[in-house]
């Protein structure tokens, strides 16, 4: 347009104002005649009222601008509010999902009446948490410590052991030994008072018993002592009920899996409470559970080795050991080699009598306990019994059943260890007490 000289847009019927300058501004009259509709600052047409296409031109462009600036923060806007958004509903979700996880790891002490966040934090402080000095024991799956509630109530608390990588070292085995010490209510299987599954600690709470296990007793002469013979034939059937519940006392058959010394506890006045489920599982007892070897070395039954086919005969066999081991008052490792290999050797070869084998750190018993020691040692002998079909059984029933039914005159202590198996009596079984 800056290059033109002139122009003509006569009889063109145009309207609209005429720009101004240039070219426009110098044309004459005749070059917009004939175009009714038009108007401007040329000499001859009407002057165009309160319109200017320059204005006009920028106002546009202003508009266009204003126009596209607030489009551009409102879709700014919108994409904060969205990112935002976006970020909120990340950090409650992760928010709600750390309240499930704590409330899954914190609260589980359903078997207490009261808030499972104030015996937690009660115990953490009680054991400063979980210091040394406070440990008692440990074992495969955790380490026992002893915490004085704010309460007063005294109670032995079981950390489970923990992995890198893991919460709890195996979710079944916590679980398990959950559910089914919860469920059990008997004078001779230690109680359950709670547990906590927590993202820093896993542990269940127990009963507390004063005099420790069995096995730590039974390698300190002093406290040996002072199990005499009546507490020990006690102790042996303390255990027998137990296990007599758990194979038969509920629907499904609980086997323990690693009866030892070692996992029976003695309360104030020495009557034992097995203890430790770690390993416990409930079986159908219809059907075969082949699982992973477990128990303590020298209390496995020999079949474990071969086919690992875990069944209540397992724990018989355990218990053999643990009563034999009551009896001689150490483990009788080489005692159960010597009956069980074929044919016996010594020390059965050099007619080794059954007060022989008796602890020496006790006194000779009198005779009346004199004959159901003899037959503690006849049942001991049936439990260990290579053959899991050979074992004893434990079955429903009042009382104990392997007193002596049939006196003998005999004593029965000075009968050969290879021989009492040919001592016959008309009742050896294993019975629970109701």
């Amino acid at each position: 347009m800056l290059s033109l000289t002139s122009i003509d847009v006569s009889y063109n019927q145009l309207e609209g104002p005429i720009p101004n300058g240039g070219v426009f501004e110098n044309s004459s009259i005749k070059a917009f005649q004939n175009n009714n509709g038009l108007c401007g600052r040329v000499k001859g047409l009407q002057p165009c009222r309160g319109y200017s296409i320059t204005k006009k031109s920028n106002g546009e462009d202003k508009h266009k601008i204003l126009i596209g600036f607030i489009s551009s923060i409102l879709g700014a806007l919108i994409l904060l509010i969205a990112f935002t958004a976006f970020i909120f509903f990340l950090r409650r979700n992760s928010h709600v999902h750390k309240e499930a996880k704590e409330t899954n790891h914190e609260n589980l002490f359903c078997i207490w009446d009261f808030d499972g966040r104030v015996v937690y934090e009660d115990i953490i402080a009680a054991t400063e948490d979980f210091d040394a000095k406070y440990c008692v024991g440990t074992g495969r799956y955790g380490s026992v410590y002893i915490a004085e509630l704010s309460a007063g109530q005294v109670v032995a608390v079981k950390r489970l052991h923990s992995s890198e990588g893991d919460e709890i070292v195996d979710q079944k085995v916590f679980t398990n030994e959950i559910y089914v010490l919860a469920e059990i209510r008997h004078r001779n299987i230690l109680k359950l008072h709670g547990f906590c599954s927590h993202i820093h600690h896993s542990f269940l709470i127990c009963e507390y018993l004063v005099h420790g296990s069995l096995g730590k007793v039974l390698c300190n002469i002093e406290e040996a002592t002072k199990l005499d013979w009546t507490k020990r034939i006690n102790i042996v059937k303390s255990v027998a009920n137990a296990l007599a519940y758990m194979h038969h006392g509920s629907s499904q058959t609980i086997v323990h899996r690693d009866i030892s010394s070692n996992n029976i506890l003695l309360d104030a006045e020495y009557e034992a409470c097995i203890s430790d489920f770690g390993t416990a599982r409930l079986l159908n007892p219809h059907s075969s559970n082949w699982t992973a070897q477990a128990g303590a070395y020298g209390y496995v039954a020999p079949e474990l080795a071969h086919s690992m086919r875990v069944t209540d005969k397992c724990d018989v066999y355990s218990f053999g050991v643990v009563t034999l081991e009551v009896i001689t008052g150490k483990h009788p490792g080489d005692l159960i080699s010597d009956l069980t290999s074929s044919p016996p050797s010594p020390p059965l070869g050099y007619n080794i009598l059954v007060k022989d084998i008796l602890d020496p750190c006790l006194s000779a018993p009198p005779v009346h306990i004199a004959e159901e020691l003899f037959t503690i040692v006849k049942l001991a002998f049936k439990c260990i019994s290579v053959s899991p079909q050979s074992r004893l059984e434990v079955a429903n029933g009042s009382g104990l059943g392997y007193t002596v039914t049939v006196k003998m005159k005999i004593k029965m202590l000075d009968v050969k260890i290879e021989d009492v198996e040919d001592v016959r009596f008309e009742c050896l079984r294993i019975r629970i007490e109701k």
